[in-house]
């Protein structure tokens, strides 16, 4: 069904969804709550300190709204409750006001306080809640209100009916709802249990989906034949020899079973697995470099133009002695560029192209593409990976992922991959100091951050949120560079950096604090990829025990790339055990055993995931019986050949099998 077919869609709306990458019905039904909200009435004499609880209220003076700063307003009013006249208060809910009369029966969602008689709601219903309401809460998209898109999925539910893509025979064994049932139950829920079962059948759907193509693909890379090239061994160690650093034995061991994998006619399907700064370009750009010798063309693909113009500069440094031509694609180029270079690459002209998802624009041809380099390859998914295979007959592949993570996990997503792995740290480097700090003890960093401003070196800074939260009072970028000012008295040159800048203004604040000009970087997670500075020496981390180990050893791998001493402080309200981890080890693997182990907050990936390992739901730590469930009935259900019967199984297949 098309969405303009669908009751409450209009041009606009559509216009909204398109945006947010909504294009039919499944992507809208599949457009899930991120939360929920329940909502069940509570007499203020139940209530715990510091407990969210709903209650009833009537207007009893409609109050007046005041602008703190721009874009943040709280809007403060009189109600009754349970016999008890009430002093509230809501941020950022001016638009309220108009419709608020003495009299008027709402909803409060919010803390009570005992001993003010006052009331912080979080939430306001401008209606009574007779009994208990689950609300479905959905990220938001930009014109589109939550209550809009309530109204818009229950519409949605009465057209046609979503076909299931669980096999029959796995619904059975499972005990799960159809699809449908299962829709309807996540966007128009009534029962906190029905909710549960109905989310579990998505995650195993989710899942089921994943191992599926990851089964799929070792089917194929068992009868998968590559290029056999003829590799010139000499040159390639004169090359080595002819770096300004050694290699360490890990990086020599990779080498090695990538240059053997290039010369057979095996095709190369290799995950190079290597800790933040470890050295897993020099492996990378090695390989490229026998792939060139043996005549033909590599494609060097990075998640984001920050890291593709970072590689394209260093590796063309290395290259700088020899007859190789290297070039790099970026969205940002002009189209002049981009089709002058296209045509270089389809003319054979360009030996190595470094670049981001512009390289997989279906326009470009090479004229004998024989690798493929693919960075943070968790961020490119399986559909993607197997599309740019497409632009080469039969090309070897190399994934690099700077995420260490569990033997028991890398064996089961990365089940079709053979595994490198790079431990060693090259030589010359310190170990980084890594130091829990309460936030009453802040000082002291402080003192330490300036003592490194004043020897020339410069700082990260990390916040979780980019604007003020009322709700969970982290510390914003903004708020902090206030902080900051004020600790330096203004003193110390400070930049921002967060997702909601435009890329212009990302490109001009990192250029700053790469030149120098600016000393200390505060930003959002938004710098734990492709952010290389060496003279960076310290990072602080606000709020880290919001974070996940692996997210917070990503942003600690920021500092510490040259032979300058690093430090690192996670900065907490209260000490948490699992952040001791951090202070004991540097090692990345053995940092993700641990958060294995605790299976307490954060992602095995880091803060962000995408590609085929983003998933609507599924959890791929939290939910990891489940992935151990979904890999065994996957494997079962192509060994016995079903999948070929099942249509929706069949369009994957054709997919991902670009032999065919």
């Amino acid at each position: 069904m098309d969405l303009e077919h669908i009751k409450g869609i209009g041009e606009k709306t559509i216009e909204h969804l398109y945006k947010a990458g909504i294009y039919n019905l499944e992507d809208l039904l599949t457009y899930y709550p991120y939360r929920y909200q329940i909502l069940k009435p509570t007499s203020l004499e139940e209530t715990k300190e510091n407990e969210t609880i709903t209650i009833n209220a009537i207007i009893t003076d409609v109050g007046k709204v005041s602008f703190i700063k721009r874009n943040f307003n709280v809007l403060r009013f009189k109600a009754e409750s349970y016999g008890k006249i009430l002093s509230v208060s809501i941020f950022n809910r001016s638009y309220l006001k108009p419709n608020m009369s003495v009299g008027r029966e709402i909803t409060l969602t919010g803390k009570y306080n005992a001993l003010k008689n006052s009331f912080t709601a979080s939430d306001m219903k401008l209606s009574k809640l007779e009994s208990e309401k689950i609300i479905p809460i959905y990220h938001t998209i930009k014109g589109i209100k939550n209550a809009s898109l309530e109204k818009i999925m229950g519409n949605a539910l009465t057209g046609e009916r979503v076909l299931d893509s669980i096999p029959e025979k796995y619904q059975k064994k499972y005990g799960f709802q159809s699809k449908q049932e299962t829709l309807e139950i996540i966007h128009q829920p009534l029962k906190v249990e029905e909710l549960e079962r109905a989310k579990k059948r998505i995650i195993y759907e989710e899942l089921f989906e994943f191992m599926f193509k990851i089964n799929y693909l070792k089917l194929l890379k068992e009868s998968d034949k590559g290029i056999e090239k003829n590799i010139p061994m000499k040159k390639i160690e004169h090359f080595i020899n002819s770096l300004p650093f050694e290699l360490t034995i890990d990086q020599r061991t990779s080498v090695e079973q990538g240059l053997k994998e290039l010369a057979s006619p095996k095709k190369m399907n290799r995950l190079l697995l290597g800790d933040v700064g470890s050295g897993k370009t020099i492996v990378a750009t090695i390989l490229s470099y026998a792939n060139y010798l043996a005549g033909y063309q590599t494609a060097f693909l990075a998640p984001t133009e920050i890291l593709a113009i970072q590689h394209f500069k260093s590796i063309r440094d290395l290259f700088k002695n020899s007859d190789i031509s290297v070039e790099i694609l970026i969205g940002s180029m002009t189209k002049k560029e981009k089709t002058a270079i296209m045509k270089r690459v389809e003319n054979g002209e360009i030996d190595l192209l470094i670049g981001t998802h512009a390289i997989l624009n279906e326009k470009m041809h090479f004229q004998n593409l024989g690798f493929i380099i693919t960075d943070e390859q968790h961020r490119f998914g399986v559909s993607q990976r197997e599309f740019l295979g497409k632009k080469g007959e039969k090309p070897d592949m190399l994934f690099m992922s700077a995420t260490p993570i569990p033997r028991t996990y890398a064996l089961t997503i990365y089940g079709d991959m053979d595994t490198s792995q790079i431990k060693q740290k090259p030589q010359g480097r310190k170990e980084i100091i890594t130091k829990l700090v309460k936030e009453e003890n802040l000082k002291e960093v402080l003192l330490k951050t300036l003592d490194e401003i004043k020897a020339g070196h410069q700082i990260y800074v990390v916040a979780p949120t980019i604007e003020e939260n009322e709700e969970n009072d982290l510390k914003d970028v903004y708020l902090l560079k206030e902080k900051f000012d004020l600790a330096y008295h203004s003193k110390v040159p400070i930049g921002i950096l967060h997702g909601k800048l435009k890329k212009a203004e990302k490109e001009s604040v990192m250029n700053d604090f790469k030149l120098g000009r600016t000393k200390i970087l505060i930003s959002t997670t938004v710098v734990e990829v492709g952010v290389d500075v060496k003279n960076a020496t310290v990072m602080i981390i606000f709020d880290s025990e919001r974070f996940g180990l692996a997210t917070l050893h990503q942003l600690r791998g920021r500092v510490g790339r040259n032979d300058m001493q690093s430090y690192c402080f996670l900065i907490c309200k209260e000490e948490k055990e699992r952040l001791k981890v951090l202070e004991e080890s540097n090692d990345g693997f053995y940092i993700s055993e641990k958060d294995f182990e605790f299976r307490g907050e954060g992602d095995l990936f880091g803060e962000r995931q995408s590609g085929d390992m983003t998933f609507k739901m599924a959890n791929l730590k939290r939910d990891f019986k489940v992935l151990l469930a979904a890999k065994k009935d996957s494997e079962e259900y192509i060994k016995s050949k079903e999948y070929l019967e099942d249509v929706n199984y069949k369009k994957i297949c054709q997919e991902i099998d670009f032999t065919n």
